[in-house]
């Protein structure tokens, strides 16, 4: 979700100004993704490069995450989406650890879609914890190295219980992945979009799902395997 700053700063604002109305674009597309059948929608919030910006920034960004989750409970229970978060988040303040772990508990109950909020989260910190985990277990003689596998990998990162992403959203016209996800994209469609994060809203994420929709999605394959595959499901 990037160019909040970017958004107050070409309207004379202060950078938090930006985070502020970016908000509103969360609910309007956690809304919209619910109403659509997604099952899975995952913000990158909170980066662990986010913890060098500047101090007052942080305390705000931390206070607007937990106005969210008390704002938001109602509508995210009616509308049964359950909140989560990954990343190192014994790193946030303990009483944002709190609001998640409450919110989290509350709306999970009889959910239909995951709404993720990636919070101090790092890709690569991700990987490396999760060759640790694995480490200490050959290490205590209850794994063989052999036996490490790309699904046993996949276990032993914050996003165990969840599909990898189909397509990842990237505004304000960023061509990078800034450590998001990176074991999880590795076959992702990648869109770009110069919107803002506060300017994008229905009409923007229609258009992104679009051009998802007109992708070929291989996975490795020739387009005459895909072509052969497709023939044979339809026949079934």
């Amino acid at each position: 979700m990037d160019g909040n700053g970017r958004w107050a700063q070409q309207r004379g604002l202060l950078r938090v100004k930006g985070h502020v109305v970016g908000v509103e674009s969360v609910r309007v597309i956690a809304r919209l993704a619910r109403k659509l059948g997604i099952s899975y929608l995952t913000l990158f919030a909170f980066s662990e490069e986010n913890w060098q910006r500047p101090a007052l920034e942080i305390r705000v960004l931390m206070a607007i995450l937990r106005r969210y989750l008390h704002r938001e409970l109602k509508e995210m229970q009616d509308n049964q989406i359950a909140l989560r978060a990954i990343g190192n988040l014994k790193q946030l303040p303990e009483a944002v650890q709190r609001d998640l772990a409450e919110t989290a508990a509350a709306t999970a109950p009889g959910a239909k879609m995951a709404l993720t909020l990636a919070l101090s989260y790092g890709g690569r910190s991700e990987i490396v914890q999760a060759a640790q985990a694995l480490a200490k277990e050959v290490q205590a003689g209850r794994l063989k190295p052999e036996d490490i596998d790309a699904a046993l990998f996949a276990r032993c990162l914050y996003t165990a219980d969840m599909p990898d992403p189909d397509l990842l959203i990237r505004t304000s016209g960023e061509y990078r992945l800034s450590n998001f996800l990176l074991w999880q994209t590795a076959y992702t469609e990648l869109y770009v979009t110069e919107t803002l994060w506060p300017d994008f809203r229905e009409d923007d994420f229609h258009q992104a799902l679009e051009a998802y929709r007109q992708r070929q999605r291989r996975f490795g394959l020739t387009q005459e395997q895909i072509k052969a595959m497709e023939a044979s499901n339809s026949r079934h």
